[in-house]
């Protein structure tokens, strides 16, 4: 063989012995990381609009104890008239929560205390609407309108990641700056937990145990604590992510112009 074509064999070759680890790395990727179960950040400030023309304001969540308010419009109302603003009841379907008074611009305002933990659904009816269908429970499973409102236990979190990164987790995950999950001593390895902190929520995974600090109910990832505004040991909102009782598909505000 031609002494040009020995060198180019040879340095074919070299430049295959050199590939061979890349590739291999390269065929190994890293761990996924958890799915965040989806995230929103701020409430929402355009209302939900109804089929009816209906307009209903509502926060994205808020801390058992607490008082809501709401306020929006309803069709066919006039000032004066009274409304009454429900949430669906696993039992008895709408549930009459607060009540309001139509003013001369034509909108209402109702309040109430966030009594106990919970994700549901609202909407606001005539008080006289009310009264024949707070018991009309949706049992077809027909979808109905309304505006989502979870309603979160108050839990004393902390937060950790530097020093445990590339460590795997008690479920098995290697942790990383950007894992989004908690930490929890009892709660199933991949339950979603909803958290709230100052009108932001993020939906994250138990992908580790702790906290073990008294009085603590979760640990959060670096990336979970950023995402939510938490920078050292806080009180937030937390609740089990499960699906509202009734499916309640919202209507979308209309486009602007």
């Amino acid at each position: 063989m031609p002494k040009t074509n020995l060198l180019a064999a040879g340095a074919a070759l070299a430049a295959l012995v050199l590939a061979l680890p890349c590739a291999a790395v390269a065929a190994d990727p890293a761990p996924a990381a958890p799915s965040p179960g989806g995230l929103s950040f701020a409430d929402p400030d355009a209302p939900t609009v109804f089929t009816d023309g209906s307009t209903l304001n509502a926060p994205l969540g808020q801390l058992v104890g607490d008082v809501v308010t709401v306020s929006g419009t309803v069709a066919g109302t006039a000032a004066g008239d009274a409304v009454a603003v429900q949430r669906v009841d696993p039992t008895v379907g709408w549930a009459t929560i607060a009540t309001a008074v139509v003013g001369p611009d034509g909108t209402y305002s109702a309040s109430w205390k966030a009594d106990h933990a919970e994700k549901t659904t609202l909407r606001a009816v005539s008080a006289s609407a009310a009264t024949s269908t707070t018991r009309a429970v949706v049992a077809s499973g027909a979808p109905i309108e309304g505006r989502a409102l979870t309603l979160y236990r108050r839990a004393q979190v902390t937060w950790y990641g530097p020093g445990f990164y590339g460590h795997k987790t008690a479920c098995g995950l290697r942790l990383r700056k950007a894992t989004l999950g908690v930490a929890n001593k009892s709660l199933p390895c991949g339950t979603l937990v909803d958290l709230y902190n100052n009108g932001q929520t993020v939906t994250v995974p138990v992908i580790d145990r702790g906290p073990f600090r008294r009085g603590t109910s979760y640990d959060l990832t670096a990336a979970t604590a950023q995402a939510i505004g938490v920078t050292a040991t806080a009180t937030i909102g937390a609740v089990r992510s499960v699906a509202p009782a009734v499916a309640a598909p919202v209507a979308a505000a209309p486009a602007a112009g």
